[in-house]
């Protein structure tokens, strides 16, 4: 069913003309929106179009230094979430603020107002989880949930505080086709029950489908209101970025036929923490100028892969082999230096260090590789921030300063450096984990054609990814991770999004295609 327009009346929430200001930097510049009870609002843009200052000022996070805030009628000063909570807005937020070793109902409690014992709690969020279709078990403990039954969490701990407007952001962005349709059904039903939801996300197809207007972000600018049916994806993209969305190039799917270049032989690896997921005989191939997917729901050993592939838990010699040579017991330099570059899905704290400057960060992996890097035992500032320019040029990374902390940047721009900083490295083999993820249309478009140049060049190239979407447009084969087992990998031209969906949520047989390793 695609969203329809609604009538205008009394606004639930206004804007008017609201700023925020970081010294010279304008995050918001003079923003004026409504949205109405019962309505589904997208709001879009690309990454550091403003969309994080704008609803954190909504939640009570930071506080604008220009403009007003209307609720129902009345203005409001909202200056804590508390606050925001108390008055009606409630948020789910894109990385879940869970802890694991507690009950759902122990993570419900801690957010709710003093007064309610756990035991009341869980009976609360019992009877309304089966009330709209989230059945969720109050005794079960976050470890043991799926990312889906995660987010289950979030949204019933909102509802149970009664919110008049639901703050989402990106909410199926980790979740499985199927998972994403169970949630519309929620969406469209708090929606007839009179609940506005302030809906964040780049997957624009389901904002067409879903959301009744939409506001359009761009440098801090509000730049276009519209009815999302009346859109396509395409004409939506534009009106974020302001020009012609590049498509990713079409290319003929290649069939495995490639020099071997990383070859993975009865993986195991044991969890390192008493939350992680062991992997079990994994075994397959990359071949030179193939792009590989591996799909799964997060949580099921993707994160395990990744350190095992790239060096940073190394395991039994034999089981991981780059052009030809045992490298399981080596480290992840050393890997570098053998022509493999390795992005990881933490962008902040794991792939770039938050206080280090973009030059800095480029010296974290590229140190070794670069000759003009090294002058002897000293390192050559000077070089590091020429590479830092050459990366920043040619993926369009947006920053405020010439050299700013990566903790500055917005999460699309940040991805996009280290993208830049890995494959500018003349990669023969690269491994990404989740490489746009939340990143805008525009900025994913850019990188998922960055990796199909690579492969096109002879890259062999693996993508691990919770986007169904990007690895049908992009991967030769996909193969789906489920509790730390690996499928066959089949060829993309032979299955479909429902096929690999079911997939990741069930249990999966064994590694035996056209990339098992022997």
């Amino acid at each position: 069913m695609r969203g329809k327009a609604l009538a205008k009346g009394e606004a639930l929430l206004k804007l008017e003309g609201i700023s925020k200001y970081y010294g010279s930097f304008k995050a918001n510049d003079q923003i004026s929106l409504e949205i109405q009870p019962g309505e589904i609002h997208a709001l879009l843009g690309e990454n550091g179009a403003g969309k994080s200052t704008l609803v954190k000022m909504l939640y009570g996070s930071l506080q604008p230094d220009e403009g007003e805030i209307f609720w129902q009628g009345q203005h409001v000063h909202i200056g804590n979430p508390a606050a925001a909570r108390e008055l009606g807005v409630g948020m789910v937020f894109l990385h879940f603020s869970l802890f694991d070793a507690l009950t759902v109902a122990e993570n419900v409690a801690l957010a709710m107002p003093p007064g309610k014992s756990v035991g009341q709690v869980g009976r609360e969020l019992k009877e309304i989880s089966a009330s709209y279709g989230l059945p969720l078990d109050p005794n079960a403990r976050i470890h043991d949930l799926s990312v889906g039954e995660r987010q289950r969490v979030e949204i019933v701990r909102c509802l149970l505080q009664h919110p008049k407007l639901i703050i989402m952001d990106e909410p199926t962005s980790v979740l499985t086709p199927q998972e994403a349709e169970d949630l519309f059904v929620v969406l469209r039903r708090l929606s007839a029950e009179g609940k506005a939801i302030l809906y964040i996300s780049h997957k624009l197809a389901e904002v067409q489908a879903l959301c009744q207007e939409a506001t359009i972000l761009r440098h801090g600018k509000v730049v276009g209101e519209c009815v999302p049916a009346d859109e396509t994806p395409i004409s939506l993209a534009k009106m974020m970025v302001g020009a012609d969305i590049h498509e990713v190039s079409s290319r003929e799917l290649q069939v495995a036929t490639g020099e071997v270049l990383m070859q993975i032989r009865d993986l195991n690896l044991k969890g390192d923490g008493g939350f992680d997921t062991d992997l079990h005989n994994v075994s397959f191939l990359l071949h030179k100028g193939e792009i590989s997917g591996i799909a799964g729901i997060a949580g099921n050993g993707q994160s395990e892969l990744f350190d095992a592939l790239s060096g940073e838990r190394t395991t039994d010699k034999e089981s991981i082999v780059i052009k030809g040579e045992n490298v399981g017991h080596l480290g992840i330099q050393k890997r570098r230096k053998m022509g493999a570059m390795f992005i990881s899905e933490e962008r902040l704290g794991h792939a770039a260090v938050p206080e280090f400057s973009l030059s800095e960060n480029v010296i974290l992996t590229r140190h070794g590789l670069e000759d003009k890097l090294n002058n002897g035992p000293f390192l050559s500032r000077g070089t590091a921030r020429k590479v830092k320019d050459a990366i920043v040029h040619m993926f369009d990374v947006r920053k405020g300063s010439d050299d700013p902390t990566a903790q500055s940047l917005s999460g699309g721009n940040l991805q996009k450096f280290v993208l830049g900083r890995e494959v500018m490295a003349d990669a023969e083999i690269i491994i990404v984990n989740q490489p746009t993820w939340g990143v805008d249309a525009g900025s994913a478009a850019n990188i998922r054609q960055t990796l199909v140049d690579l492969a096109e060049k002879g890259a062999a190239v693996l993508v691990v990814s919770q986007d169904l979407d990007e690895l049908f447009e992009i991967a030769d084969s996909i193969a789906t991770l489920n509790e730390g087992s690996l499928s066959a990998f089949v060829p993309t031209k032979s299955t479909d999004r429902q096929k690999v969906g079911l997939q990741m949520t069930h249990d999966v047989a064994g590694t035996t295609s056209h990339q098992t390793a022997h």
